[in-house]
């Protein structure tokens, strides 16, 4: 499945990582699109975007949506706002929380879907 409308990249974003489906994450990207997985860091294009959430997936947290806002748009770009949290058990077996506001950046296909262009989940700092 794929985003008709900005806002559903973030609620197909959450399904397939709580699926564990990476290629149906990756498939939510451009593909020079930009993660940032961590702050300070960045992963650009499909390959580094792949290894960034692989290694998210492989500790199986859950992720929830705490609050989504509507879209805020500008022609074939839309800029997203989300809370979300990601909770389970580090690999050291203690309890791993965290969460954070995205500022992420959509763009319109041809297709008229919606890719991720940017993936910023610590968009407030």
């Amino acid at each position: 499945m794929t985003a008709h409308e900005p806002e559903e990249a973030h609620r197909l974003w959450g399904e397939r990582f709580n699926a564990a489906d990476l290629d149906g994450l990756l498939a939510l990207y451009e593909p020079n699109a930009t993660l940032v997985p961590q702050p300070g860091q960045a992963a650009s294009g499909a390959e580094a975007i792949r290894e960034a959430l692989g290694g998210f997936l492989d500790l199986k947290l859950a992720f929830d949506w705490v609050e989504t806002r509507p879209a805020i748009r500008a022609g074939d770009l839309a800029l997203l706002h989300s809370r979300w949290t990601l909770s389970g058990t580090g690999p050291d077996g203690s309890p791993l929380n965290l969460s954070g506001t995205t500022a992420d950046v959509v763009c319109r296909q041809p297709d008229g879907t919606w890719l991720l262009a940017i993936d910023n989940p610590w968009g407030t700092g």
